[in-house]
């Protein structure tokens, strides 16, 4: 819930044990990058947001009397706190969005709770891993995936069971405010048991979780596949196989494609998205590039390949609808995240990003359009973020935001829709106004266009 009550960004989203790792984390680097980001963990001590820490749930106007679900998957070097504002302005539009910090290796570092052990609490430090791909790098991506996966499963046992009022042991301190139980007010609350009602949404290395799970979910294999090592293997009658259906809403926010390339889950790869087994189609998935991630021409014809319906003569529904593929001109892999708007001068100069708020807003408006047009009830598009200035009568937004969803060109300002369809041979790489950051952008570990010719000529 945002409020007008400014807050410090590090105060509230990080805790001084990770602001410290990530600090002896960047000064790693070297010149002349480690001058800039050794200072920027200190910055954000004086930053502020908008914010009430633990503010109470209010009741949900919606038919249902809950709130729609969205989980949210961090990238790499990324954690629960680095996509303040893209969670938050989803939030403040009625949906409780759960963005876990991911225990894989992926984050700068991550805390584990446990209680019952003598060490209360265990560290996880980030896990390097290269970019080029090889045997132990499919392996290694494997293996965290295995991880996330099982954690985002463990996640919707766990919102079932707050819905259910059934108590957690395994809980942080700061969920309890003032001797009150700050997970008992979701009791009854949320949108759980409705078939495809939970989206599911990541960033970079989080985009590329989030197809496995609904893949792993959707196509749990029956039976024995050769060479296929599953990553995900729920039960039938399981709650997380009975909720992700083809109408499951899907963000992919700067789809990653390294790690769904692994040979061992080339089955799974071959499968299509989930929402290309009903007519319609992927009118519920949405995918959103930075002009840096559209540049990256390989990862490019692998984004569109995990996004393309199914055709030719096994195709179920050869008419139904493609799925939804944008970029905002000079944006860079950072811009989906807190960073751009934290530090614009820095993306700016480095990368070459521009307006980093307006892009956030931009991927919130289809983020939200999309839920809307699969049956969520969120909340109105303002006229400020849908740029229309003020319109009498309106100064409660439109239900509707057809414009961002559509494909003319134009139609929002450096706002580029994007086809799925792949182009054949060898594809140029275009200079763009920022370089693509595949790896834990907030490390400042820029991976340079020699590295990324490197990669490509392995994939």
């Amino acid at each position: 819930m945002w409020v007008d009550m400014p807050a410090s960004w590090a105060q509230v989203l990080l805790s001084r044990r990770y602001s410290r790792k990530f600090n002896c984390t960047i000064q790693k680097l070297e010149a002349p990058a480690d001058l800039i980001y050794s200072v920027v963990p200190q910055l954000l001590y004086f930053i502020t947001i908008p914010v009430h820490h633990n503010a109470d749930l209010l009741e949900p106007p919606t038919q249902s009397k809950r709130w729609p679900v969205m989980l949210f998957s961090h990238g790499l070097g990324g954690s629960r706190n680095s996509y303040s504002h893209i969670c938050g302005s989803l939030a403040s539009h009625g949906i409780v969005v759960v963005a876990p910090d991911h225990r894989d290796g992926s984050s700068p570092i991550s805390f584990v709770n446990t209680p019952d052990e003598t060490e209360k609490v265990k560290r996880i430090e980030y896990k390097k891993l290269p970019h080029k791909a090889s045997t132990e790098v499919y392996e290694g991506r494997d293996e965290q995936l295995r991880i996330r996966l099982w954690e985002l499963g463990l996640i919707h046992d766990a919102l079932l069971k707050i819905d259910a009022q059934v108590p957690l042991r395994n809980v942080a301190v700061e969920q309890k405010k003032n001797g009150k139980d700050m997970l008992a007010m979701f009791s009854s609350k949320l949108n759980l048991y409705e078939p495809g009602s939970i989206a599911f949404a990541g960033h970079s290395f989080g985009a590329a979780t989030m197809v496995q799970l609904v893949k792993s979910v959707y196509y749990r294999p029956r039976s024995e596949h050769p060479s296929f090592k599953p990553l995900f293997t729920p039960s039938d009658d399981s709650a997380i196989a009975r909720q992700v259906t083809p109408a499951s809403p899907v963000i992919l926010l700067d789809l990653w494609t390294l790690p769904i390339q692994s040979p061992a889950t080339a089955w799974l790869k071959s499968k299509p998205m989930p929402c290309y087994q009903s007519p319609a189609g992927g009118s519920n998935l949405l995918a959103i590039l930075s002009e840096a991630f559209y540049n990256w021409s390989s990862n490019l014809n692998d984004t569109k390949r995990v996004l393309s319906k199914s055709s030719g003569p096994n195709a179920a529904y050869p008419d139904q609808p493609g799925p939804h593929v944008f970029y905002p001109i000079a944006s860079a892999h950072l811009s989906q995240s807190d960073f751009g708007v934290l530090f614009p001068w820095v993306t700016t100069k480095i990368f070459g990003a521009k307006e980093p708020e307006r892009v956030l807003r931009l991927n919130t408006r289809a983020v939200l359009q999309v839920l809307r047009n699969s049956g969520q009830e969120v909340a109105n598009t303002s006229m400020e973020d849908m740029e229309l200035g003020d319109v009498e009568g309106l100064e409660k937004g439109l239900p509707q935001d057809e414009k961002i969803l559509n494909q003319v060109e134009d139609t929002v300002r450096g706002w580029i829709s994007l086809s799925t369809e792949r182009v054949n041979g060898e594809m140029t790489t275009r200079k763009g106004p920022s370089d693509a950051m595949v790896e834990g952008e907030v490390l400042g570990e820029v991976v340079s266009n020699e590295e990324r010719e490197t990669e490509r000529s392995n994939i």
